[in-house]
């Protein structure tokens, strides 16, 4: 091994401490200047200025998780939909036919989650 190699290894190592010793001091000096006066006022769960009213260990439907990571799967597609409109002039057909796939996938899945009735609201 050449000793350039080992110097840049040398510089990746010290990056991930000074980060990690970057994160310690920043938690430590937080806690430190951090008031914390507890009241029974403070120890009272809060929601949305109104306290909150029922079991908090309430079972939460699925579907909304579901909801949810549907959404991020077609916001993430949107995503990845607006450079390659940037650029397709100079994919060419290659380009064209794997976005046609993509696309393809992804309005399968969201059939698939439909005739699941994932997309139900209530």
């Amino acid at each position: 091994m050449t000793n350039a190699y080992l110097t840049d290894w040398l510089y990746v190592w010290l990056f991930i401490v000074a980060g990690a010793a970057l994160v310690v001091v920043i938690l430590l000096f937080s806690k430190l200047i951090n008031p914390s006066h507890l009241t029974p006022e403070k120890l009272q769960p809060y929601e949305c200025g109104i306290p909150p009213v029922g079991n908090p260990w309430q079972p939460f439907a699925v579907r909304y998780f579901v909801y949810g990571l549907l959404f991020l799967v077609f916001d993430v597609e949107s995503a990845f939909l607006f450079p390659w409109a940037l650029v397709f002039r100079g994919l060419g057909t290659a380009g064209f036919i794997e976005m046609l796939l993509f696309i393809a996938v992804l309005a399968f899945g969201l059939l698939y989650a439909w005739r699941k009735g994932a997309l139900e609201w209530a």
